[in-house]
């Protein structure tokens, strides 16, 4: 199998790193190209992939092709290559807002698509992605996206309706975890710890929590609960959060996502 990548930012990046760290291609099976010099020079160098002459050069040379582009410039990219496109290739668009029937109509023919979102956790191996594919997808084709995304994280199937859901929970959402992270580190900072070890606390903290709730398969509620000792710290800050809106400006915060990611 040989998998191309027009688009060689970090995005991107990860993907190769996680391809090559799974062992699903062979040395030399991965082709890429970048308008940007240095990102192509970077993706070289450090993953020793072969570089194209063009974003066509990708397609006449791979069996996958990932489209790492935004979304404000995948319409042209799709437009420079849609004559080079096989109905054989099985494209990957990491491209927010846009929708199977949107890239179809675009490409201006059947191709087999799979439509994801990760996000930026792939960088360090722990992404979550959500995808979803048109019918001209294989369960073979589907098995090769699924490896493929698997390679930097976990990844889930789903209802192209809820890809705006995924964009506002898992996209989009390391955001939100980092100002909380940094508001954490902020105050213990405050409280006399250095900027460096609060950082870690906090973030270890995170991650721990996150752990407890994907492995032990508790609800989340009932692991907050576990924390609240009867009148303890920990029931005294849940009810300062509480009462300052913390849930309901997540929420709200994670709606306005949804609602953008379905406007682009």
């Amino acid at each position: 199998m040989n998998i191309g990548f027009i688009g060689l930012g970090n995005m991107a990046r990860a993907i190769i790193g996680g391809i090559l760290g799974k062992g699903l291609v062979s040395e030399g099976g991965i082709t890429g190209y970048d308008s940007l010099a240095s990102a192509r020079n970077m993706a070289a160098e450090k993953y020793g992939i072969a570089l194209a002459a063009d974003n066509n050069d990708v397609v006449s040379r791979s069996d996958v092709v990932v489209l790492a582009v935004k979304p404000q410039v995948i319409e042209s990219v799709i437009n420079e290559i849609k004559d080079e496109a096989s109905e054989d290739t099985l494209f990957i668009s990491i491209a927010p807002g846009k929708s199977i029937s949107w890239l179809e109509e675009t490409f201006g023919k059947k191709v087999k698509i799979v439509r994801c979102m990760p996000n930026t956790p792939a960088l360090v191996g722990e992404g979550m992605t959500g995808y979803c594919v048109n019918d001209a997808v294989s369960e073979e084709d589907r098995e090769t996206a699924k490896d493929i995304i698997e390679s930097f994280g976990r990844a889930e199937e789903v209802s192209e309706h809820l890809m705006a859901a995924v964009t506002s929970v898992s996209g989009s959402s390391p955001a939100y975890v980092f100002i909380l992270i940094e508001a954490m580190a902020d105050q213990a900072v405050a409280d006399g710890m250095s900027r460096s070890q609060a950082y870690e606390f906090a973030a270890q903290a995170v991650l721990g929590s996150a752990r407890m709730v994907l492995e032990t398969g508790t609800h989340p509620a009932a692991l907050k609960d576990m924390v609240c000792s009867p009148g303890g710290t920990t029931i005294e800050a849940v009810k300062v959060l509480e009462e300052a809106g913390f849930r309901a400006a997540i929420e709200e915060a994670m709606e306005a996502c949804t609602q953008k990611a379905l406007n682009m």
